[in-house]
């Protein structure tokens, strides 16, 4: 943070994370000022008429900077980049996405930067006083599942937007009803409904779909409840009625002290009389139909009565 008696110019780099434009250096700077800093090592310059005031490595934050000013100002990060800005974890991507009106004009673009244009772009979708430019969350979910390469992915971002809550609710709805053209619009849709219902990882939407498809009884995601010690903990998915509960265990299961934690929370739901089943994220993709007949044969030894569909 620079002091505050700090000259403009040190407070616009401190903002643009140390890169700046020609024009706005000829703002604070002469000429000649300005190629003393290039020649002296100082600056570089790493795209046209765009330097970056050091000499170290080019970081995320900083590119994201390069694409936004060397794009012109009706430029703003979209999509996964501006979904980075605000704090997604996990998704690390060598592109930087932007997004502008149709009519802009771009200007040349340093490689890894990915331009989109769309005729939708509501001032509710835009971050109005901070920056880099972006879009707000839910724009930037909805945009980024649009621009995934694959429907999987698309769905992951979403649960990933809710877990780690960017966004909550019925956010991406309302963006969504303002893209009725949006790419895997219907996707997108029913993942924010379960996300925002509580299944906030990929293995959990994909389970919720296979329970729903079997015809069982659609469980709580999420749920609140208290160890013995007073703890909160929350449920995978629990099925309240006849008190049977689900873990699914992801990649963060191979962490010894998370498969520990997760061993005692079942403990305490076992020792409160509740039956804990637990699959592994790739059984719910690789043996979807031993994960059906082991939880409907634990929902009927707890009197789910199992009555035959009528089609």
């Amino acid at each position: 943070m620079p002091a505050d008696d700090a000259d403009d110019l040190t407070w616009l780099l401190f903002h643009q994370d140390d890169v700046i434009r020609l024009d706005q250096a000829r703002c604070h700077l002469s000429p000649s000022a300005i190629r003393h800093r290039v020649e002296t090592g100082r600056w570089r310059q790493v795209h046209r008429a765009i330097y970056v005031t050091h000499s170290g490595p080019v970081g995320p934050e900083q590119f994201r900077w390069i694409a936004v000013l060397a794009a012109g100002p009706a430029a703003l990060l979209g999509g996964l980049s501006a979904a980075q800005a605000w704090g997604l974890r996990r998704y690390e991507s060598g592109t930087v996405h932007l997004l502008t009106p149709a009519a802009h004009r771009a200007r040349s673009l340093p490689s890894g930067v990915r331009l989109h244009r769309t005729t939708v772009l509501s001032e509710e979708d835009v971050l109005q006083v901070g920056l880099p430019p972006r879009t707000l969350p839910a724009r930037s979910l909805v945009d980024a599942a649009q621009w995934a390469a694959s429907d999987e992915e698309a769905r992951a971002i979403v649960a990933a937007g809710f877990q780690q809550r960017l966004v909550a609710g019925d956010d991406l709805h309302r963006v969504l009803d303002r893209l009725p053209r949006a790419r895997r619009r219907r996707l997108i849709m029913r993942t924010a409904s379960d996300a925002g219902g509580g299944a906030h990882s990929l293995a959990e939407l994909d389970f919720l779909g296979l329970v729903r498809r079997a015809g069982l009884p659609e469980p709580s995601r999420q749920v609140v409840r208290y160890d013995s010690a007073g703890r909160r903990r929350y449920l995978d998915a629990w099925f309240k009625e006849w008190r049977v509960h689900v873990e699914i265990d992801g990649g963060q299961h191979h962490d010894p002290r998370a498969a520990w934690a997760d061993m005692r929370r079942q403990n305490d739901v076992w020792l409160d009389g509740d039956r804990v089943l637990r699959f592994p994220a790739w059984a719910i993709r690789a043996r979807p139909e031993e994960v059906i007949r082991q939880l409907r044969a634990a929902l009927r030894a707890a009197g789910w009565p199992d009555l035959p569909r009528h089609e």
